[in-house]
């Protein structure tokens, strides 16, 4: 009897051993599986490389300034000789050869286009000067033939254009007789009155064509060369190709640093047609590399001992020396780095 109820609570310890490492082992396996599974899926995936390839291309560092689009900066235009004017024009009209401006004494004032003011009545044969080749190189351009344009021998061809221009056939031109302009420009405003004296300011005149005016600080303007390439970006973001066309020598002083105007032309007038005034932004480069190797800066590793490297894809470091900084862009140049070589960057 004794016997069997020894045998008894053996199997019945053994049962409950067994359940409870059992139990243990279920949750051993699923802590496991639990934690092991969480972890897989909230651990960071490692860092994905970019890399971008060596290229060659042309940097530029630019400077901006603000303009403002027009047609420039008006000039006084005053009236010579004697008279009465009887007759002005209208703001807008523009300046044509051989064209009345105004009129002076019941006369029209045709327009001539030259460096050279009529100073002297060309009444004389024996004359001869800038003002006769002046004078002969008009009307040569409004198709008249002068035989002699350096001496005033032309007195027959002058009656034929003054007869054609509703003028006096005399044969010779007096000061104040024709308006010698440097070349065609626009009427800006009218600042005189029929009635007022003729040797007084008339007018005041621009270019015909539109033109971009930007005040640039006195001590950025030595960068900045007549003819130099630049663009001016339009309200609208376009920007569009144009070049400098002057660089006053007056400084003009006043709130802040000391500024001079830089004048800059559109290459196309059709690229700003629809643009009666505005404000824009000029962009000038100060300086160029062309033709040389870049990378992102996000590709330059710092040295330890000094200097910067590039990151090939399978670690190795390339030393290389840093030229210009140009944006987001810089150049370098080192042995083993050529165009097309892939580099490690962060951007």
């Amino acid at each position: 009897m004794s016997t069997t109820r020894s045998g008894g609570r053996r199997r019945w310890v053994w049962l409950v051993v067994t359940a409870v490492v059992l139990v243990l082992l279920g949750a051993t396996a699923f802590f496991v599986v639990r934690h092991g599974r969480g972890t897989a899926a909230t651990a960071a995936p490692p860092p994905a490389v970019t890399t971008v390839a060596v290229r060659k291309t042309d940097l530029a560092n630019t400077q901006s300034f603000t303009g403002t689009l027009g047609f420039g900066t008006p000039q006084p235009l005053k009236g010579t000789g004697a008279g009465t004017v009887t007759k002005l024009p209208a703001i807008g009209d523009v300046a044509q050869r051989g064209k009345a401006l105004y009129s002076v004494d019941g006369h029209p004032v045709p327009v001539f286009f030259g460096d050279t003011p009529l100073f002297r009545k060309l009444d004389n044969p024996d004359l001869a000067g800038p003002d006769v080749t002046m004078v002969a190189a008009n009307l040569a351009a409004l198709g008249y033939k002068v035989g002699h344009p350096k001496t005033f021998t032309f007195a027959d061809v002058l009656k034929k254009w003054q007869k054609k221009s509703g003028l006096d056939e005399t044969g010779t031109l007096d000061v104040g007789q024709v308006a010698v302009l440097t070349g065609p420009v626009r009427v800006n405003s009218v600042t005189a009155q029929p009635g007022d004296p003729v040797a007084e300011p008339l007018l005041t005149v621009t270019s015909t064509t539109k033109v971009v005016v930007a005040p640039v600080d006195a001590s950025d303007v030595a960068a900045i060369k007549t003819g130099a390439a630049v663009s001016v970006v339009r309200p609208d973001g376009k920007s569009v190709p144009a070049k400098v066309t002057s660089v006053s020598t007056d400084v003009a002083e006043g709130q802040g640093p000391p500024k001079v105007n830089v004048m800059v032309t559109p290459d196309d007038p059709q690229s700003v047609a629809d643009l009666d005034s505005a404000a824009v932004q000029v962009r000038i480069a100060t300086e160029t590399h062309a033709g040389v190797l870049a990378v992102p800066v996000g590709a330059l590793i710092a040295l330890r001992e000094g200097g910067y490297a590039v990151q090939l894809p399978d670690g190795t470091l390339k030393a290389v020396e840093t030229g210009m900084f140009a944006r987001d862009l810089v150049e370098v140049r080192g042995a083993g780095v050529t165009e097309g070589l892939k580099v490690v960057t962060t951007s």
